[in-house]
């Protein structure tokens, strides 16, 4: 999908900053753009960079120099995206490369009462007026979120509990998204692009729990809850509500199968098929991720 139709720019030259950059997708990025011989900020809490969302002195060091950005937004309503976008702009950034979701943009996608883009759409907007050359990614639910995210500790205890019942999701791999992510950063040809991505093929959490254990020999029961017992457990995980909120919230999706769609976007990105989760599911069990 095209979004905004834009003049395409080469890309900008000089350091990329990677706002996120020690995690899921942030750290992979900056492996990426480093192995191209790109000078690339890892920015974060923990990063080569230092670089905090909540603190705003921390952000101009950072920018400073910045040919180009790619923001793994924090996810808090409102918004800091807005606030960086704009100081990145004026600092002289002339690329953005924006980590959005999927069903930003899909009224009901959440469930009810939760139309309108939250943080995303904030940051989107914020990325489409920044007068720059800019990129959004929309990915569907991570693989990762099996070997390195939410659902790790339940895969490893032999019990995952979800509210998701047998809905399906095209659980998209975090190396594609970083190949889009580095695509964009450093090619012609993705300005004014909003790139849906997942998986290419949609599996229920039973499904993906099986082929772990086939790989990994490791095996993890699935066990549907509502909704209620989900976010009481988070509770009790000392999770704060807001937190709480959001993944019940982002869970629906799967469990309406609104994720198990398969999107073109690293096909249209990338010139080829997304990796399949078998792949993944390889890759992890041979670096021993399920123990």
């Amino acid at each position: 999908m095209t979004s905004d139709t834009q003049t395409d720019a080469t890309p900008a030259q000089g350091p990329v900053l990677v706002v996120g950059g020690t995690g899921k997708t942030g750290r992979r990025v900056v492996a990426r753009l480093r192995e191209r011989g790109v000078e690339t900020r890892a920015a974060s809490r923990s990063g080569d960079t230092p670089f905090d969302w909540q603190d705003r002195t921390t952000w101009q060091t950072a920018l400073d120099g910045a040919a180009a950005l790619f923001v793994v937004p924090l996810d808090a309503s409102p918004s800091p995206t807005p606030a960086l976008i704009e100081q990145a702009v004026a600092s002289g950034v002339r690329r953005i490369v924006l980590l959005s979701a999927r069903g930003v943009d899909t009224p009901g996608y959440f469930g009810p009462g939760q139309d309108g883009g939250g943080p995303h759409g904030e940051g989107e907007q914020a990325v489409r007026a920044a007068g720059v050359p800019w990129t959004i990614l929309r990915p569907g639910w991570f693989a990762q979120n099996f070997d390195e995210g939410a659902f790790l500790p339940g895969v490893r205890g032999g019990t995952l509990a979800l509210p998701t019942g047998d809905g399906r999701a095209a659980f998209v791999d975090a190396d594609d998204i970083a190949d889009v992510a580095v695509a964009a950063l450093t090619e012609d040809g993705h300005t004014g692009e909003v790139y849906e991505l997942s998986g290419p093929r949609a599996l229920s959490i039973p499904e993906a729990l099986e082929e772990i254990a086939k790989e990994s020999g490791v095996r993890a029961a699935f066990v549907s809850i509502d909704e209620s017992t989900f976010r009481d457990g988070l509770l009790s995980q000392g999770v704060s509500e807001v937190e709480a909120d959001l993944w019940t919230g982002a869970l629906r999706p799967i469990a309406a199968s609104r994720e198990a769609v398969v999107l073109d976007g690293v096909r249209r990105a990338l010139g080829r098929e997304p990796r399949d989760f078998t792949d993944f599911v390889r890759d992890a069990a041979a670096r021993g991720a399920w123990g």
